[in-house]
């Protein structure tokens, strides 16, 4: 039977999302999956989120990859397999049309169903003692292709193709090397950076923070309606009252304050 949870709490402008499934190495059941599909639904229109912080439970592994409980119910066929990947592909493209940044926090394992969700993520700090794996060709799964474009563009794709042909191990030292990695830091390190980095994306303008990630998003070969709308988001940014307290800031040497609008 597969188990699990994903925990949420949002605190003063950042959610924290906590893979919760010690006992399988935080291994992402098809309830987590629909958990994190919902809280992406959720976010719609609030503006009380500015940053989300998503991590495994403990420090032994961001996630040990998809719930083995599932192979046998929801995976145990061809036609199984399809309706599981338009499962995950929806909880993916969830997470990452997040119209705020999302920050992947990694210790240790980041495997499979784990390390295409740290994809999802606009930016990954890792413990020195991690490492990434898809071991798809050790199970002869075949792997849904808009999974593989998502873990190319989070990636790159000399890492994605040592990932998913050697079917091994990529530390994290060789991660970073490849670019797949943002900030690679000492394990007792890795928590205080992410808390970091995250606080300083919460104390930022979030109208110039949506608005810059839908542009990447877009040019990383959305469609020409994400260009519309990124355009749109530039331009309430520019004419918000944010920037207006940005350029009062910056006058008056004072850190700014921002509301959101």
């Amino acid at each position: 039977m597969a188990s699990g949870d994903v925990s949420v709490s949002i605190d003063g402008g950042i959610a924290r999302l906590v893979l919760s499934n010690p006992e399988r190495r935080n291994a992402i059941s098809s309830g987590m999956w629909r958990t994190l599909s919902e809280f992406a639904a959720g976010c719609a229109g609030r503006t009380d989120i500015r940053v989300a912080l998503v991590r495994g439970e403990g420090t032994l592994a961001f996630s040990g990859g998809a719930d083995i409980s599932d192979f046998s119910t929801a995976r145990s066929d061809a036609s199984g397999a399809q309706g599981y990947d338009e499962l995950v592909e929806s909880a993916c493209a969830a997470v990452e049309g997040l119209s705020f940044p999302v920050v992947a926090l990694v210790h240790g394992a980041c495997v499979g169903a784990g390390a295409a969700l740290a994809a999802c993520c606009d930016l990954r700090v890792v413990s020195e003692e991690a490492f990434l794996a898809i071991p798809a060709a050790r199970l002869g799964l075949g792997y849904d292709p808009r999974g593989v474009a998502r873990l190319v563009r989070a990636y790159g794709s000399q890492a994605v193709r040592q990932l998913f042909f050697t079917a091994e191990r990529l530390p994290a030292r060789r991660a970073y090397e490849l670019g797949a990695v943002d900030h690679l830091v000492p394990a007792g390190e890795a928590d205080a950076l992410a808390e970091k980095i995250v606080a300083r994306i919460a104390d930022n303008a979030p109208l110039t923070l949506r608005a810059a990630k839908l542009s990447i998003r877009a040019a990383q070969g959305g469609a020409g309606a994400l260009f519309a709308e990124a355009r749109s988001l530039t331009q309430a940014a520019n004419a918000s009252a944010d920037y207006r307290e940005g350029r009062l800031a910056f006058a008056e040497k004072r850190g700014p304050r921002f509301e959101g609008n």
